[in-house]
């Protein structure tokens, strides 16, 4: 009897601590500049990068071509149209990277992936599919460049 007691005890506060620590803070403020849904949620354009179809190009234009690839990411970082970019570890898919488009259409999408280099020159091929995923995604960023020692 002590026992069952004790158990019960033992789960009630547990439940109420759990309750506690996932009370919700909603900041509407904060929701409102992130264009959150009510869940906190909104639309995203999921891009899979993989290899492109070009395999003649030189390593030289190659190298020039994924410079500009880089410096085409930051631009969009900086526009906030991109919430997410990063490259897929070697994998035996030619999956190359992912970017998580900060629009709602596809054919936004569509509109950045034209800025791309690397894309124009078919060393990559973009594959693009409607994504709903927590609005907080956007702040990724601004967290990246505090933890961040060396930049890319």
């Amino acid at each position: 009897m002590k026992t069952s007691i004790f158990i019960l005890a033992f789960l009630l506060f547990s439940t109420i601590g759990f309750s506690q620590e996932t009370e919700s803070k909603y900041d509407e403020t904060l929701a409102k500049s992130l264009h959150a849904d009510e869940y906190g949620m909104k639309k995203y354009v999921f891009c899979l990068l993989k290899s492109g179809s070009n395999t003649t190009a030189s390593k030289e234009e190659t190298k020039k071509l994924f410079e500009g690839h880089m410096e085409n990411i930051g631009k969009l970082v900086k526009e906030g149209k991109l919430a997410v970019a990063g490259p897929f570890m070697k994998n035996d898919r030619n999956y190359r990277g992912i970017y998580i488009f900060n629009v709602e259409t596809i054919e936004e999408a569509k509109a950045l992936v034209a800025t791309d280099p690397a894309i124009k020159a078919n060393l990559l091929e973009a594959e693009l599919t409607p994504w709903y995923s927590t609005a907080a995604l956007q702040e990724t960023v601004k967290i990246h460049d505090k933890i961040a020692k060396t930049k890319m």
